[in-house]
């Protein structure tokens, strides 16, 4: 769930042979121009950004950090969240970078604390999280487009005992709901039958979706409940998907170690 709830991330990405402490972040040290990567004058200076890795082997199925991609209640997407505080064009020695935004934006993860107090209280954060569920054998798996994921639709899709991960392709891809700057409601989620027809007749242990919440808009907190009462299973939410064909892949997904911290932005990866 991408609600930005009691934790927000800030990371200083630094150049290790400098140590400085940053200035307090101002409008006018905005980090980078909205064309910054997308365009330049220099031939042999033009960066690759790519999905596919490997000649066509490994598949980059987490989404790309923008000011204009979606941010959980708002129709302004996450705004700025990259300062430039240190610039070579500055007179710097190096570029030091900062950013800040909440932890469940993006392709990101779900800790227990996210909808159990208790459990925040406790310290079950993204820390705590079981790296090898995190990574191993998943199938990915078209849902119909029609419907919110119920008990029957997860009946429907045959999952047989033992898978272990699953990443559900719905109609939020096809209407590439990611790439709007505007939150949207009527995205495709779990309902609070098929999060329970799920924990009750599978083995999975990895949830994966395509867009900011596991669960759909009108069951949000009764299917997060289900999913992560048992700490068990993890919720990978965000997902990139298009262009990948249903089957079984190698999912490898790595959130970052934040103490105390419900949620984060996660890099996940399918290899053939």
């Amino acid at each position: 769930m991408a609600r930005p709830i009691k934790f927000t991330l800030s990371i200083l990405l630094a150049c290790a042979a400098v140590h400085t402490i940053l200035p307090p972040i101002t409008a006018s040290n905005s980090a980078y121009p909205s064309s910054y990567g997308l365009e330049t004058t220099t031939d042999d200076l033009i960066p690759v950004r790519r999905e596919v890795y490997g000649d066509g082997r490994i598949f980059d199925i987490s989404h790309r950090y923008h000011p204009d991609m979606p941010n959980w209640g708002s129709s302004d997407g996450i705004g700025q969240f990259l300062w430039l505080p240190y610039s070579m064009k500055n007179n710097s020695e190096a570029n030091n970078s900062q950013m800040k935004l909440p932890t469940h934006t993006g392709t990101h993860v779900d800790a227990p604390g996210h909808v159990f107090d208790h459990y925040f209280d406790a310290g079950f954060d993204v820390d705590t999280l079981d790296l090898e569920v995190l990574n191993g054998p998943a199938l990915l798996v078209d849902v119909p487009r029609d419907k919110n994921l119920t008990a029957e639709v997860m009946k429907s899709l045959n999952i047989p005992r033992g898978v272990k991960r699953v990443l559900f392709r719905t109609l939020n891809t096809d209407r590439r709901l990611m790439l709007k700057k505007e939150f949207d409601t009527s995205y495709v989620g779990f309902m609070k039958d098929g999060a329970q027809w799920l924990v009750d007749n599978t083995d999975i242990k990895l949830v994966g979706i395509d867009y900011l919440s596991v669960a759909a808009f009108v069951d949000l907190i009764p299917s997060h409940l289900v999913f992560l009462e048992s700490r068990e299973i993890i919720l990978v939410e965000g997902l990139k998907l298009d262009g990948v064909q249903p089957g079984i892949y190698t999912v490898h997904c790595l959130p970052l170690r934040l103490l105390g911290a419900e949620g984060s932005p996660i890099r996940c990866i399918l290899i053939k």
